[in-house]
């Protein structure tokens, strides 16, 4: 560590010499509620009358809302997948597998006919129909406003054939229409309830068709789901799910060690080997499709406008000792956010970074800040695995350089609002998956229309190829028009990727876990021992 850190600042060996101590707060264990003993830190079980069979996550933040199409947040719809369902869904292995739809047929390169489960209720009672697929399907492809509308655009209508038989027609050819059905932004809603109930009260008590359903959401803090007895599938395996948003991970450790949580999401390289050594719990890696990355304004008036302060950026940046000395090599460095594994993916970009402070300090420079600039810079704290120190090592490596960040850590939610509202400064940080394990999501907020706000950037080129690539249906060609998208993107900045990261769980040795490549968390794939 020394080695790969000897020409940076004192604050960056502070980042990582830190070490965050924290108390354990209310929790829960499989069998049964836990009190908290604060003044030990320690959690002892109380006794347990009922025998539910209860499964508790913990992870650094809360989801975002019940809204599915207004989020594109992983960790969100890694709970939502309890909840709802998709016409169709992927297994362990990324398969499509039926779900809400038994079977479907491509009528023409635009029409997709779909039949539909028979017998299914949500959780009120109400009947899933054709009905249901037309509101939730043509609400997210033509409200503009909605996160996950470039996502769904492409679906120009949804026609209704009988109640169990639907066609959903799109703008142009789509080669991925399956891969979009079978993620977050397309869970079925219940549009007779929301009708007569209102949205409002949808998001207070949401309804899906899915093996649990909704009890009770303390934002921040926890929500709590319940079996589904009517589900139309296998029947639930747990009572009740409890969903811990704990941001500290210190705290978040000590509720796995000491019983209050089955599952920890986002555990500290550092504390991997503590939790495998310690009587009652085990360490899991898996690897994942997410890609850690800055986002940079292009806006005119702003410092990071100028191209030469944006390649100053990335090269200021030395991903290889993020990875190594923050991860403890659970990363892959990366100029590319289409990793290995999906559809378009560049070779040339993978695995690689341009770490050269001193080509850095030239650009700046050349760019017209001989004395170094300063910048605003936006990160989660909690949110992601050691986002606070990897941001906090990201400001003094620029500061090495010339480049003044003030950093500004935020909460998730204070996050995602700010995010929502397109707020940000000149640069904020964030970990996007890739659920459509296509190169299409990648660049999902590059186009001119999407980037309006945010990033601000504008390329016809881009927007030319991005086009085209999502309505080709030869591959050869659309991938060859991704990988143009990525050598153009890799040059001009508007977003820098850092690492591909991996997945650290704690895991309780009374349950069977196996991380999945989506992160999702399906709670019935997980088995009590």
């Amino acid at each position: 560590m020394k080695k790969r850190l000897a020409g940076f600042g004192l604050a960056a060996i502070l980042a990582l010499s830190t070490a965050i101590v924290g108390c354990s707060s209310q929790s829960s264990t499989t069998t049964a509620p836990k009190q908290e003993q604060a003044a030990q830190g320690t959690t002892a079980p109380a006794a347990n009358d009922t025998g539910e069979k209860v499964l508790t996550f913990a992870s650094g933040s809360d989801i975002v809302s019940f809204d599915i199409h207004d989020h594109n947040n992983t960790s969100t719809e890694a709970v939502h997948v309890n909840m709802f369902n998709y016409l169709v869904k992927k297994d362990k292995n990324q398969k499509v597998q039926p779900d809400l739809a038994t079977s479907w047929e491509i009528v023409n390169d635009k029409t997709w006919r779909f039949k539909l489960r028979e017998g299914v209720t949500f959780h009120n009672g109400d009947p899933f129909t054709a009905e249901d697929v037309k509101f939730t399907l043509e609400r997210i492809a033509k409200d503009q406003k909605l996160l996950e509308y470039g996502n769904y655009k492409q679906i120009k209508e949804v026609k209704i054939i009988d109640p169990h038989t639907v066609e959903i027609i799109t703008n142009e050819s789509e080669p991925v229409l399956l891969n979009r059905l079978s993620r977050l932004g397309s869970s079925m809603l219940p549009s007779k309830y929301i009708k007569e109930k209102g949205w409002d009260e949808f998001l207070k008590n949401p309804v899906g068709t899915g093996p649990y359903k909704f009890q009770e959401w303390k934002r921040d803090d926890r929500l709590i789901l319940v079996k589904n007895d009517q589900y139309f599938g296998d029947k639930p395996k747990w009572d009740k799910l409890v969903f811990r948003a704990i941001p500290e991970d210190a705290t978040r450790v000590a509720e796995l060690m000491t019983g209050g949580v089955d599952i920890a999401v986002n555990i500290p390289p550092s504390d991997m080997e503590r939790i495998e050594s310690n009587e009652g719990t085990h360490a899991v890696t898996g690897p994942t499709q997410r890609v850690m990355q800055l986002s940079l304004r292009t806006t005119p008036g702003t410092v990071t406008e100028n191209p030469k302060v944006r390649e100053a950026i990335d090269l200021a940046i030395d991903e290889k000792a993020i990875v190594d000395n923050i991860l403890a090599g659970g990363g892959t460095p990366t100029r590319t956010r289409v990793t290995a594994g999906n559809f378009g993916a560049d070779p040339e970009l993978y695995g690689k970074s341009l770490y050269d402070p001193e080509r850095a300090k030239q650009l700046l420079a050349e760019a017209g800040y001989p004395n170094g600039v300063d910048i605003s810079f936006s990160a989660t704290s909690g949110r992601y695995l050691k986002d606070k120190e990897t941001a906090e090592l990201i400001q003094a490596m620029l500061a090495e350089v010339g480049i003044r960040a003030k950093l500004d850590l935020l909460e998730w939610s204070k996050f995602n609002d700010t995010y929502k509202a397109k707020k940000f400064g000149e640069v904020f940080m964030i970990s996007y998956a890739n659920s459509m394990f296509d190169a299409s999501l990648a660049f999902d907020r590059l186009t001119t229309e999407r980037a309006k706000g945010e990033s601000d950037y504008s390329n016809p080129e881009v927007d030319k190829l991005l086009k085209e690539a999502e309505k080709n249906m030869n591959l050869d060609e659309r991938a060859k028009q991704y990988v143009k998208v990525q050598e153009i993107i890799a040059e001009e900045r508007p977003q820098i990727y850092m690492y591909q990261m991996n997945a650290n769980y704690g895991v309780s040795d009374k349950v069977n876990f196996e991380p999945r490549l989506d992160e999702m968390l399906f709670a019935d794939e997980v088995t009590k021992k």
